[in-house]
C-alpha cells in the first residue's frame, strides 16, 4: 500500500509539474505594472489606450490602461501601430535598461520605440471575432398626449484587418402621433479604408438616406478619397480626408430627380482618455461642381458613457444642411437621441 501511495504521489507530482510547464510555455506574454504587479497571460489587443489580456486564472479578460504599464514582454506576433503612422508585424519587449520598447519584425529588423508611441496592438493570427466589432443603440419614447410614439435604432458592424478596415452602419428613426404625418429617417452606409504609411489612408464609401423632413425618397452618395491622421495617440485621434463624391437624389414631393458631382472635405475627432467617457465627432462638407452655388454638410456628435458588461449610455445626434433642398425652407434636418446600447 505504501509503495502504491508513493507511486501515486510521484505520478501526481509529475502531472502537476508537466501542466505547469505547458502552461508557462503557452502563456508567453507578461506585463509589469507601475505598481509592481506582474500579470502573465495572452495579450489580445491594445486599442484606444486600453490593453486586453487573457489569463488562465480568470474567466473574464483583464483590461488595463496602457498608461499603467511599465514593462511588456511577448513572443507573440502582433500588428503594431505607432504614433508616427508606422504599421509593423512582429513581437515586442522592453529593452534591458527598461527605457525602450524593441519591436522585432517578422523580417528580423529590430526597431526601438517607447510605450507612449505604441497606440495599437492586435494578434496577427487573431480569429475573426477578435477582429470584429459591433454595437447597437435603442431608444423608445411613448407619450399619452396625442398618442406620440418614437423609436430609434443606431447600429454598426466593423472588421479590422492588417491593412484595411470595413464598416457597416444602419440608423433608423420613426415617429408618429395623431393628426400629424409620420416622420421617418433611415440611413445606411458602408465604408472602406486602406491604411498606408505615415498614417495616410485611402477611403471609399457608399451611403443611402431617406428623409421625410426634406422630402428625400432616396439619396445615394458614393465617395472616394484619401486622408491622414494628424494626431494618433492613446488619448485621441484627429484626422482629415478629402476627395470626390457622386450624389443622386429622388424626392417624394414631385421634384425632379437630380444628380451632381461634388467635392468633399471631412474632419474626424475621437477622444477616449476621459475615464469611462468617450467622444466621437465628424464633419463633412460637400460643395457641388455641377450645381453652381449648391453645398451640403453633415455633422455628427456622439458622447458615450461605459457601463459594466459592455453596455453603455449614449447621447448624440446628427445635423444635415442643404442650401437647395427639395422643400423650400427645409434647409436643415437634425436628430437628437438619448439611448442605451451594447457593444462587442
Amino acid at each position: 500500500m505504501q509503495k502504491l501511495l508513493a507511486t501515486f504521489r510521484s505520478g501526481a507530482l509529475f502531472t502537476v509539474c508537466l501542466f505547469i510547464s505547458i502552461l508557462s510555455l503557452a502563456q508567453t506574454d507578461s506585463l509589469v505594472l507601475k505598481n509592481g504587479n506582474v500579470i502573465v497571460g495572452e495579450i489580445k489587443s491594445l486599442d484606444k489606450g486600453v490593453l486586453t489580456i487573457e489569463t488562465p486564472y480568470s474567466k473574464s479578460d483583464f483590461t488595463i490602461e496602457w498608461s499603467g504599464i511599465k514593462e511588456i514582454y511577448s513572443k507573440s506576433k502582433f500588428l503594431v501601430s505607432l504614433t508616427d503612422g508606422k504599421r509593423l508585424n512582429g513581437s515586442l519587449q522592453t529593452s534591458p535598461d527598461g527605457n525602450k520598447i524593441i519591436v522585432e519584425t517578422i523580417e528580423g529588423e529590430k526597431i526601438e520605440t517607447t510605450l507612449g508611441d505604441v497606440v495599437y496592438l492586435k494578434g496577427v493570427k487573431s480569429d475573426f471575432w477578435s477582429r470584429a466589432s459591433a454595437s447597437i443603440d435603442l431608444g423608445l419614447s411613448l407619450t399619452k398626449a396625442n398618442n406620440l410614439r418614437q423609436f430609434s435604432v443606431r447600429s454598426n458592424l466593423g472588421y479590422l484587418a492588417d491593412r484595411w478596415q470595413l464598416s457597416l452602419s444602419y440608423d433608423d428613426l420613426r415617429a408618429s402621433q395623431d393628426s400629424v404625418e409620420d416622420t421617418k429617417r433611415t440611413e445606411t452606409g458602408i465604408s472602406f479604408r486602406y491604411f498606408l504609411a505615415n498614417d495616410w489612408f485611402l477611403a471609399a464609401s457608399l451611403n443611402f438616406l431617406s428623409n421625410t423632413e426634406q422630402a428625400i425618397d432616396l439619396r445615394t452618395t458614393g465617395k472616394v478619397g484619401a486622408g491622414k491622421y494628424f494626431v494618433h495617440t492613446n488619448r485621441a485621434y484627429f484626422g482629415s480626408q478629402a476627395g470626390l463624391a457622386f450624389n443622386n437624389e429622388s424626392f417624394t414631393n414631385g421634384t425632379d430627380s437630380r444628380s451632381s458631382l461634388e467635392g468633399y472635405v471631412g474632419l474626424e475627432v475621437n477622444l477616449f482618455d476621459l475615464e469611462d467617457v468617450s467622444l466621437l465627432s465628424t464633419l463633412f462638407v460637400y460643395p457641388s461642381f455641377t450645381e453652381s452655388g449648391r453645398w451640403r454638410s453633415d455633422i455628427s456628435l456622439d458622447t458615450k458613457y461605459d457601463l459594466p458588461h459592455d453596455f453603455y449610455i449614449k447621447v448624440g445626434g446628427t445635423f444635415n444642411y442643404d442650401n437647395r433642398p427639395a422643400v423650400a425652407g427645409n434647409t436643415t434636418d437634425f436628430v437628437f437621441m438619448f439611448s442605451v446600447g451594447w457593444s462587442l
